[in-house]
């Protein structure tokens, strides 16, 4: 599976902003943990893919353009494989930190 490095750096930013944000707030509850990233990944994927849902019903009854159809089922796609490619990496470190030796 491809990310593209253009979609791969956008969810860096935007990590990245979120952490300065947090650690600008300065509370506890302002602060963003990993689940809480992995939580709202998922719960982007999920309107992404409701959204390219929309779209295709819409491009369906007439009321859309295909161009945005096949632009909200891209934006999904490309949300979901970057969803899969952090679960994968952590994962990963997972098995990795496991293979460690006490």
């Amino acid at each position: 599976m491809a990310i593209d490095p253009l979609s791969a750096s956008r969810a860096y930013m935007d990590v990245a902003r979120a952490a300065q944000r947090a650690a600008a707030g300065g509370g506890a509850e302002d602060k963003l943990d990993f689940g809480q990233m992995v939580q709202n990944a998922i719960g982007d994927a999920a309107g992404a893919a409701h959204n390219a849902e929309q779209a295709g019903l819409a491009a369906a009854s007439g009321r859309a353009d295909i161009v945005n159809v096949v632009t909200a089922i891209a934006q999904a796609e490309t949300t979901l494989e970057t969803v899969m490619a952090v679960r994968d990496q952590v994962i990963q470190a997972y098995q990795e930190i496991l293979r460690m030796p006490i």
